[in-house]
């Protein structure tokens, strides 16, 4: 059939060679970027993904460039890329948190394939996009806003949740930013409360056990540690004023979306139907550890959210919508191409006959998703002496080590480590702590 399309007149062959090569996917469309990103090239990666030319989507080239800039370690930068896709999402954000109802009038709308609609992000992107902007905030030391983040994407999950009657298990990084900052602002019960969300859906067990045990004696709630002692076992008391360092990571590389068609050949055309899946992310190693040679101490990282397993639980609880959609565009082509290929008008049956097979290029699946996201993001938390020199190591189970440097941490001080394991390395920036000895750099650590 292609074949003796190709023979009718050239303006015919035109419209079918530029259907063509407007089928360019995202994912060819950021591959120099990506690429960028993933050998370590932050800022070079940044400046590509803020381009919206390449990524055709102002939402994907905020969370893009910001996740870019974030792991460079230029904070800053991350909030304002970040604040850009915050904006674009901003009504269908709304709509979200307003009710299942009003958002699925919006989902229940039809574009010529879903490529062409404003893309704005995935429920759980949505959700992942204010975890980036509290992740910025907490490196730059403002709590309040850092509170504010966590609430959003709590908010945003449970409307997922709600819309699609499912349950994601997801949130824990809403949980752990809010009891976080809310430790750091003095105010263990409300941190406990928290803690308590992420032992409910069963996230991180290691680093919300030893916090429940810990903030139980800080509460003077017996009955409480008692619980958590007989689920978690014995810990070593921690001493009030001991400053503590807290590693919070991301681990390799979401997954990317591929197409999912079908196409079938009728008398009067061709009917194509079209989805996306999510195929394999990357994580180059299980987690991390912070390692204190002088102690001979490893405290390995907990896995706080599994961004991959819920962004794929996420999009297969919305295929049934994107599903009907692609049907019933289908349906609606080949009606309109058998219509016109009836007409005695030339050039109206030439652009039917046309339109016959022209789902093969139009009907796409949307492959446009948040690649820069981590696959996990995990945690850690260490305590240790005030006031005494110590020597911290960040390491890749099974795989490389980088040496953060000899830290002097005040009474009370909590020191963050903000990491990204890669393929092509290890990248840490710390934020507080004293360094008494310059003996590392920071940034891509090789």
């Amino acid at each position: 059939m292609i074949s003796h399309l190709l023979r009718q007149p050239r303006p015919l062959v035109l419209l079918l060679v530029c259907a063509a090569s407007a089928c360019q996917s995202y994912n060819q469309r950021i591959e120099a970027p990506l690429r960028d990103f993933e050998r370590g090239d932050f800022l070079m990666a940044a400046e590509q993904f803020a381009d919206p030319k390449i990524t055709g989507s102002e939402f994907l080239s905020g969370v893009e460039a910001g996740t870019a800039a974030f792991v460079d370690g230029d904070f800053d930068a991350a909030l304002a890329h970040l604040h850009t896709a915050e904006l674009h999402a901003r009504e269908t954000e709304q709509r979200a948190l307003l009710g299942g109802e009003s958002l699925a009038e919006m989902l229940t709308t039809f574009f010529v394939n879903e490529g062409h609609a404003s893309y704005v992000g995935e429920g759980y992107e949505r959700a992942m996009l204010h975890a980036m902007l509290g992740l910025s905030y907490l490196a730059l030391g403002r709590l309040d806003d850092v509170q504010v983040e966590a609430r959003r994407i709590d908010d945003l999950i449970t409307s997922e949740e709600e819309l699609y009657g499912s349950s994601y298990g997801a949130g824990g990084m809403a949980h752990l930013l809010s009891a976080i900052s809310y430790e750091l602002q003095g105010e263990p019960s409300e941190a406990y409360i928290d803690y308590e969300r992420m032992y409910d859906k069963g996230l991180a067990p290691e680093l919300v056990g030893a916090a429940l045990i810990r903030l139980s004696g800080q509460l003077s709630q017996p009955a409480g540690a008692d619980r958590w002692v007989s689920e978690f076992g014995e810990r070593e008391p921690v001493p009030l004023d001991w400053p503590s360092i807290v590693v919070l990571g991301g681990l390799g590389m979401g997954p990317a979306k591929h197409e999912h068609r079908i196409d079938i050949a009728l008398p009067k055309g061709i009917f194509s139907w079209a989805v996306p899946v999510f195929g394999d992310g990357k994580t180059p190693t299980p987690g991390l550890e912070l390692v204190f040679p002088d102690q001979n101490v490893r405290v390995g990282t907990s896995l706080v959210e599994h961004v991959a397993a819920v962004a794929k639980e996420n999009l297969d609880d919305r295929i049934a919508w994107l599903a009907t959609r692609s049907a019933v565009r289908g349906i609606l082509k080949r009606e309109l191409a058998i219509q016109l290929s009836k007409n005695d008008n030339e050039v109206i049956a030439t652009i039917g006959a046309f339109l016959a097979v022209a789902s093969l290029f139009t009907e796409r699946a949307d492959l446009r998703t948040w690649r820069t996201l981590p696959n996990r993001w995990v945690a850690a938390r260490a305590f240790v002496p005030p006031d005494e020199p110590t020597e911290v190591i960040l390491a890749e189970r099974g795989g490389e080590e980088v040496r953060l440097g000899h830290f002097r941490l005040q009474p009370g001080e909590t020191m963050f480590v903000f990491a990204r394991s890669l393929q092509s390395g290890l990248v840490a920036h710390v934020i507080g702590g004293e360094r008494v000895q310059d003996d590392t750099g920071l940034g891509l650590n090789r």
